[in-house]
């Protein structure tokens, strides 16, 4: 054995608590090395004629990535504390691994364990629940619809007349959204995610001026308000997106230090490098000038960013926030922002902007969510750009999978695209049918699914601001096939739960040879199980499974058949998929 490979610490996704009773416990170890591992436990004081007593669990191979195989086991210890070891075997070697390193053969000095000393329920991860039942639709509110002519600024252009620039206003509003949450309703739509809606110079609203007023260019606080209404009366969650780390260059405390300078009583709002040159300067997001970076350890910035987030959830009534460039800003103040704006509902979800690792922040004392563009990136390298092989995919996608724990993959904010991207169409490289196998990836996939605005009828653009289009209402300039085929999925996504968050999801098969992925979700009474054909050519599949007298519905067409046989085969055209369900005897 490697045991250089064989790895495993008491945190992070590696031993964590899924419910108030139960721990998962997760062992990493070299790429088919092992075969066979067991966990043996206790409670460090349970004691049975003097003799420690301890209990071994098997672990199940849960997935492997290019390098390591992953062992999970669930474990429910009677007084919510545990000291555990690994028990490890294959053909040649029998290891027991503990915090204290290896020996031959298992012992009972349970000092030398790995300790999960107590577990409160205050300390588990824990996103509100319903977020694992969204479908989110992301809406650029300058482009959606404009419903209110009365509030549009200067130099409004008539609705989708030009190509969008980076200063292009075209009056989308909040009355536009009202006049057309019966398309979201019908799309499947359960909840929306509204880039920056506060008072700000520019078309995306990055730049905020004043946080606690809403932009006239969408409407007023009245407006905004029967909005969210309408969208909880019709099921539909509203979240905002808040741009703690940097304001712009209009905010009235930064106006008052490049008047004031050193004098300014904001001077410590902001992180200053020089304010005694005829241009100040400080830090700003990347190197953009006009939106000067805040210092969130300041006391009283602290105070007045939290008391924004607390405001918009108590008065309107908002379900959730989306947190703008949230790596760039200390933990601490995330610790303090959860703990407020949860005091005032504590199921508003947060989802922060993190585009690599974030396990840092998804402890359960931060975020509930980070946006998933790690996930995004390797479904497009797979099936947009074939820019890896099916095999290489299975196994990032594995090891991802393994990267946290399991209740954070049930909350991810899992996006294709976004206003920061270009169009899923464009990153398809115009073919709509990998543009289908995407979305069908993502509606059967653990988390919530984020679809932004246009993509679901073929909207193009390239690099912002070209992904920033105006909405078409014109049914007859919409792909109409692309918007049924959405409408199909996400109501398949909502009518089998077992296609979202309930279930376990494993690879089953990948070919590089066809260039296809199998894989299905599990539970005690249902199997599902996808097919994709990622290749140019209609091919013939086998199933991986024996599902002989197994009764299987095709959820694409409702067709149902009996397997007679031990090997089932199906036909896919190119880039095309199916749905399959069954049912358990």
């Amino acid at each position: 054995m490697l045991k250089e490979a064989i790895y495993h610490r008491p945190k992070n996704q590696f031993a964590y608590a899924y419910t108030d009773n139960s721990l998962h416990i997760q062992l990493r170890t070299k790429r088919n090395d092992i075969d066979v591992v067991s966990l043996t436990y206790g409670d460090q004081f349970e004691f049975e004629n003097n003799h420690w007593k301890r209990r071994s669990l098997d672990m199940q191979k849960s997935g492997s990535d290019e390098l390591f195989d992953y062992w999970v086991v669930e474990v429910i210890p009677p007084q919510r504390r545990l000291r555990y070891a690994f028990h490890l075997k294959n053909n040649e070697q029998e290891l027991f691994y503990t915090e204290r390193g290896f020996s031959d053969s298992i012992h009972d000095d349970f000092s030398a364990y790995f300790c999960f000393p107590y577990h409160h329920p205050s300390d588990r991860f824990a996103a509100p629940d319903w977020v694992k039942n969204t479908v989110w639709y992301q809406i650029f509110p300058d482009r959606f619809a404009n419903g209110n002519v009365e509030n549009d600024p200067s130099g409004t252009l008539q609705w989708n007349s030009t190509e969008p620039t980076t200063s292009s206003v075209f009056g989308g509003d909040f009355e536009g959204v009202l006049q057309h949450l019966d398309y979201l309703v019908d799309l499947g739509i359960t909840g929306i995610y509204f880039t920056p809606i506060f008072k700000a110079r520019s078309n995306h609203k990055y730049d905020t001026i004043d946080y606690m007023e809403i932009d006239p260019q969408f409407g007023d606080k009245a407006t905004f308000k029967r909005l969210v209404n309408e969208c909880h009366k019709h099921g539909i969650k509203v979240m905002l997106d808040a741009v703690f780390n940097h304001c712009g260059e209009d905010f009235p405390p930064f106006l008052d230090v490049i008047k004031n300078r050193n004098s300014s009583k904001y001077k410590d709002w902001f992180h200053l490098i020089t304010t005694d040159q005829d241009h100040p300067t400080y830090h700003t997001f990347a190197f953009e000038k006009t939106m000067p970076k805040l210092n969130t350890q300041n006391p009283e910035v602290k105070k007045y960013l939290v008391e924004v987030g607390q405001y918009w959830v108590r008065e309107f009534g908002i379900d959730g926030w989306r947190l703008d460039v949230a790596n760039e800003i200390d933990h601490q103040f995330w610790r303090e922002f959860r703990h407020a704006v949860k005091a005032i509902n504590k199921d508003v979800y947060l989802v922060g902007e993190v585009w690599h690792d974030a396990m840092p922040w998804l402890h359960g004392d931060q975020f509930d969510a980070v946006m998933n563009y790690p996930l995004a990136n390797l479904l497009l390298r797979f099936f947009a750009y074939d820019a890896i092989g099916a095999e290489q995919f299975s196994q990032e996608l594995q090891g991802y999978l393994h990267q946290y724990p399991r209740s954070v993959q049930e909350a991810a904010f899992n996006l294709l695209g976004s206003h920061d991207t270009p169009r899923l169409v464009n990153l398809a490289r115009m073919n709509k049918q990998k543009v289908k196998l995407l979305t069908a990836f993502q509606l059967s996939f653990t988390g919530s699914p984020s679809i932004y605005y246009g993509d679901e009828i073929g909207l193009t653009g390239e690099q912002d601001p070209g992904c920033r289009k105006c909405m078409v209402w014109d049914k007859n300039a919409r792909d109409l096939d692309m918007l049924n085929f959405s409408k199909k999925l996400i109501s398949l996504r909502k009518t089998y739960p077992i296609l979202a968050n309930d279930g376990l999801f494993s690879i089953l098969e990948a070919s590089n040879a066809q260039n296809t992925i199998c894989y299905s979700r599990e539970t005690t009474k249902q199997l599902f199980i996808a097919i994709m054909n990622n290749h140019p050519a209609r091919q013939t599949l086998e199933l991986p499974l024996n599902l002989i007298d197994q009764h299987i519905i095709n959820l694409l067409t409702m067709e149902e058949f009996a397997a007679h046989s031990t090997k089932i085969t199906i036909t896919l055209d190119s880039y095309d998929f199916a749905f399959l369900l069954i049912y358990k005897k």
